[in-house]
């Protein structure tokens, strides 16, 4: 049986950081963040150089670049700046995954906000077509309600 080298670790990890692409595009986003993000939450240190990112994931430099800003903006990485490098870093933002779960709370009240709307296009019209709306608003608003609590009993879990 052949021995596991340190090349095979960074194979495997490669094709974890690929699979979290194929979900992150599954859902609408593109590959390449994800697989920024796959590749940072293997990572064995606490931030990596975009240089080396490109590197490890046979990218190009403008595309780590352009996807960690997408990665920044939706809150899950930050740059980070070392004294005395030139060299541009980043990492996980402590605390991304609840923040963005935050988001998706507030995207889920929009969602209810628009059910109602259409609620009140159709406010005389048959049930039939009223009730794929009533459906989606009165699931937004359970979930609208149940997220601010999720995200609570997390909290009080981690401390």
């Amino acid at each position: 049986m052949a021995k596991k080298t340190e090349d095979d670790g960074q194979a495997s990890k490669r094709h974890f950081a690929e699979d979290v692409g194929l979900t992150f595009e599954a859902e609408g986003m593109p590959r390449m963040a994800g697989r920024i993000l796959g590749w940072l939450l293997v990572s064995e240190t606490p931030h990596v150089a975009l240089q080396d990112v490109a590197e490890i994931l046979h990218a190009s430099k403008g595309s780590i670049s352009t996807m960690s800003r997408l990665l920044m903006r939706m809150g899950l990485i930050e740059r980070v700046s070392l004294p005395g490098e030139r060299r541009d870093y980043i990492r996980l933002k402590p605390g991304s995954w609840s923040e963005w779960f935050a988001t998706e709370a507030v995207k889920i009240g929009a969602l209810r906000q628009l059910a109602e709307h259409g609620l009140e296009l159709l406010e005389s019209k048959s049930s039939v077509s009223r009730d794929r709306l009533v459906e989606m608003r009165d699931l937004f608003a359970f979930l609208e309600q149940e997220y601010p609590v999720l995200l609570e009993r997390w909290k009080k879990k981690r401390r």
